[in-house]
């Protein structure tokens, strides 16, 4: 099955980039309830995923880091617990699905390495149920 059936856009996708503040990253992460957002570089490559986590434990842990002073800091000094791998474009769903066990969603990248999207692992799981659940005719049919 190709991936791209599955993919959000780029458009659709909310996104941040290393050089945006702690706050700004924060806030948005609450305005759109995201627990993980893909992070960019200026020319639209992929570079990382920030998560509720690494920013939390940033915070507690860095020498006078605070909520309030939060808008002084930039993303870039926050380290990433995780390296969320990107797939290509031409990636196949078994790839997918070995990524979406310890990523809540996939970012795809196309043949220059440009982000142009995430597949979500909520539509992954769908997609594997709606596999294991067809019935016997219907995969003989296909």
């Amino acid at each position: 099955m190709n991936i791209a059936f599955f993919l959000l856009p780029k458009s659709d996708v909310i996104t941040t980039t290393m050089q945006a503040t702690l706050r700004q990253t924060l806030e948005r992460m609450e305005y759109h309830r995201y627990t993980a957002v893909p992070i960019l570089s200026e020319s639209g490559h992929y570079v990382g995923t920030v998560t509720e986590g690494d920013l939390l434990w940033f915070l507690k842990n860095a020498e006078g880091i605070s909520f309030d002073n939060a808008h002084r800091h930039l993303l870039q000094e926050v380290p990433l617990r995780m390296k969320n791998r990107p797939v290509h474009i031409h990636a196949d769903m078994e790839d997918l699905i070995e990524l979406a066990k310890v990523q809540n969603f996939v970012p795809v990248v196309d043949d220059s390495d440009k982000f142009i999207g995430i597949v979500r692992r909520s539509d992954i799981i769908e997609y594997c149920a709606q596999q294991m659940f067809k019935s016997p005719s219907a995969a003989a049919e296909h």
